[in-house]
């Protein structure tokens, strides 16, 4: 009786599995099971996307329902202390606290957009996936398949005709930035009074402090939005505008 060597699976003599060339992605893979790898990750990061504009709500709905609540108090307390030092200790206890939530909210806002943007740009590399596999299709799609900036802008809904800064004013960050500024120099005025200030000083007071807490959190969001971030490198940009309608290969 002799025994045979087994040349079948990866037993010894069998010949090594075909490597993918280099930047062959997905080289072997049925067609099929590459299209439902990534649409179960379109669908994951579409899913995520959700959540976080859900949150984005919720904690702007939060701060401004807190600031309403407290203008409700101290109108209250206002009527009932005839603006005296009672109104004025009141509201520099209680508009803190609104001011508080209202810059954690922005906080917050600042890490939801940035999520926010790592998915568009993640779906939008899948489309580029999409399109590299079924290119017949491409032209069904109205969200882009590249990943640079205006494409992510555009992805984004941003890309509506009117200037950059325009957008930024009206957009949810900037807002509550706003009412940020008010809340502290509201804060500023009353605490100068409540020193002994006269109505104009402490007009000043709360100018001054409204325009430096604004400086500061415009600051602060435009070295976030400028820093750099290596997971927001484009891997798939946009044709430049004098080859976008050559015919690709």
């Amino acid at each position: 009786m002799s025994i045979e060597r087994s040349t079948a699976g990866t037993g010894l003599g069998a010949e090594p599995a075909p490597t993918p060339a280099p930047g062959e992605i997905g080289a072997g893979t049925p067609l099929a099971l590459q299209l439902q790898v990534l649409s179960t990750e379109h669908w994951s990061l579409l899913a995520s996307r959700s959540l976080a504009w859900n949150e984005s709500f919720s904690r702007a709905g939060m701060f401004l329902s807190t600031l309403t609540g407290a203008i409700v108090a101290l109108a209250l307390v206002a009527q009932a202390t005839d603006f005296g030092d009672g109104f004025r200790i009141f509201a520099l206890v209680i508009l803190p606290v609104v001011l508080f939530i209202g810059l954690t909210t922005l906080i917050r806002l600042g890490i939801a957009n940035y999520h926010d943007g790592l998915t568009v740009i993640g779906m939008n590399r899948i489309r580029a996936a999409y399109f590299e596999r079924v290119p017949e299709v491409q032209r069904y799609f109205v969200m882009p398949g590249t990943d640079d900036t205006e494409s992510t802008w555009r992805a984004m809904g941003m890309d509506i005709g009117f200037p950059l800064p325009v957008v930024l004013i009206a957009s949810a960050p900037a807002i509550i930035g706003v009412l940020n500024s008010v809340v502290a120099g509201s804060i500023g005025a009353i605490a100068a009074i409540q020193l002994g200030a006269d109505t104009a000083v402490a007009l000043i007071v709360a100018v001054i402090i409204f325009a430096a807490l604004f400086a500061g959190q415009t600051l602060f969001g435009r070295r976030e939005a400028l820093r750099d971030r290596p997971e927001f490198a484009p891997m798939f940009p946009a044709e430049p505008a004098e080859d976008a309608g050559a015919p690709s290969a």
